[in-house]
């Protein structure tokens, strides 16, 4: 019996900085600003540094460095890379023998280009961890009090009801961070999906695409969420903190103060932060302050699993503001 089993991505991960990367502000980007390189220019990268990452390894390692018996079930490619995933999780001591390995699909690739170590641009390769399907999942040996679901996109979008009912049926606790491919499912699909769902963490984008409120709309989000969620509902703010609804309370709290490396990985950090911190205390205040101060670890180093907490490890705490809904 495992104490927490993730799934969602595993990646293999290329952080690469330059201050040749020059950030513009330009309307027709997404964000409202680019990161532009020189056409027909050889560019000087200043450094390069290899990791693992994806959400379904990253909340992994959380849980398994705060001292839960921890698995991870996903699909890598017949590959270096995906050789170097397994070693990762082993270092971590997460269980891997949910890991398939497939020569259809290379293991998912993510290059993350950064100017000044903070705002980073990502491409992300979708490899082999869609190749995890219904048939490829060991139903009968997934045994464990929680099932952690990472977004799942692409094809793994399939599995996102298949696990929630399994998990249901089979009494396992479920968190889930669904991803824009989940969060677009047709609605009646994603409403039953989501009454199952114990802890629902989101960011505020994510959040407003689900409701349909404007993320500025804080408790009016929540009185949505928690008529289409029944459990815990988390929004995570950035820069600008957390808030969590538990039905009855709003918990608000903001981030702690630190330099801030590389951002990859933080939102991964802090939900899997929370659920350790749930399940070791049983309080929502507790969750909150381990799940800040997780990310905050995450922050200050470069890619996704070097500055996680570990178990008994010192940790600064936040002020958690507490009102009525």
């Amino acid at each position: 019996m495992f104490d927490i089993i993730t799934f969602g991505s595993a990646t293999h991960d290329i952080f690469l900085q330059s201050k040749t990367f020059k950030i513009i502000g330009e309307k027709k980007f997404i964000t409202g600003k680019g990161l532009c390189l020189s056409l027909g220019q050889k560019i000087e990268v200043k450094d390069i540094y290899f990791s693992t990452g994806g959400g379904g390894t990253n909340t992994a390692t959380t849980f398994a460095s705060q001292g839960f018996k921890t698995a991870y079930c996903g699909v890598v490619g017949n590959d270096p890379a995906g050789e170097e995933v397994i070693k990762n999780l082993k270092k971590f001591k997460i269980d891997t023998r949910f890991v398939l390995k497939t020569k259809k699909k290379p293991t998912n690739l993510s290059v993350i280009l950064s100017s000044d170590g903070q705002e980073r641009t990502i491409l992300v390769y979708r490899g082999a961890s869609e190749e995890l399907t219904k048939n490829k999942v060991p139903w009968s040996q997934l045994k464990a009090k929680w099932f952690y679901l990472a977004p799942l996109s692409g094809k793994l979008c399939g599995l996102f009801e298949t696990l929630v009912d399994f998990a249901q049926k089979n009494k396992i606790k479920v968190m889930a961070n669904p991803g824009n491919s989940q969060l677009n499912l047709p609605q009646q699909t994603l409403k039953r999906i989501l009454k199952k769902i114990d802890i629902l963490v989101l960011n505020q984008e994510e959040a407003s695409l689900l409701t349909k409120i404007p993320y500025q709309q804080e408790e009016e989000i929540f009185k949505k969420i928690d008529e289409l969620s029944p459990g815990i509902a988390i929004m995570t703010k950035g820069p600008a903190g957390v808030v969590v609804s538990d039905g009855n309370y709003l918990y608000q709290a903001e981030p702690l103060k630190v330099k801030v490396v590389d951002r990859t990985g933080a939102g991964d950090a802090f939900a899997a932060g929370f659920l350790s911190g749930l399940i070791q205390s049983g309080q929502i205040v507790y969750a909150i302050q381990l799940a800040i101060a997780n990310s905050s670890a995450c922050l200050q180093k470069i890619g996704a699993k070097n500055g996680l907490l570990k178990k008994n490890q010192k940790w600064s705490k936040v002020k958690v503001k507490i009102k009525k809904l």
